[in-house]
């Protein structure tokens, strides 16, 4: 998650609105604050955290050229927002009207993602995944991926399209899937 020291620096200390969050899954010393550029076609950065002790609950980054909104909430505190949106009967989702936010897992895609929409350049829409393997594992890896003179991280991002295709074949032909009772009828 990134500080607010970082948010303040992604958006150069312009702060263009404040309030009290209106929400009380942060608690009830949660503040948002916006950055925006007064751009209809351009951007707006948010953070909601905590007066007290400076905590950085969530961070989002709106690019209205796109119709593309990015975000990160911290994920002791995801439960508790996604339970308030249902009480609210709203998205937990939902950025503004047809644009839902892309979670981030990683910080530095969160921070790459905004410096390019906030310069207006274009930049990569695929989300970065945190990959923890054992060093035996990624050696092998780093070696397939040379046999095939691709990168590391290509070699990767086909193995997870592998797995996800992989993933979506069981869901759909799994019985369980099909059942009326756990589903609507499309």
């Amino acid at each position: 998650m990134l500080t607010l020291k970082e948010w303040m620096e992604l958006v150069d200390y312009r702060i263009t609105e404040g309030s009290e969050y209106c929400w009380r899954c942060f608690g009830d010393d949660a503040h948002s604050l916006s950055s925006w550029n007064q751009d209809h076609d351009g951007w707006s950065f948010n953070v909601v955290f905590d007066t007290k002790d400076q905590t950085v609950y969530t961070v989002e980054v709106c690019d209205y050229k796109h119709t593309r909104a990015y975000r990160m909430i911290d994920p002791d505190y995801q439960q508790a927002h996604s339970d308030e949106a249902k009480a609210h009967g709203v998205s937990g989702k939902e950025a503004w009207d047809q644009c839902d936010f892309v979670d981030l897992d990683e910080a530095d895609d969160f921070i790459q993602k905004s410096l390019a929409i906030k310069a207006g350049e274009n930049y990569d829409t695929r989300v970065s995944v945190p990959l923890d393997l054992p060093d035996d594992v990624m050696f092998e890896l780093m070696k397939r991926a040379h046999q095939q003179d691709i990168t590391l991280n290509q070699l990767v991002e086909q193995i997870l399209w592998i797995a996800v295709r992989a993933s979506e074949e069981d869901i759909l032909s799994s019985t369980q899937f099909w059942d009326d009772e756990n589903h609507d009828a499309a």
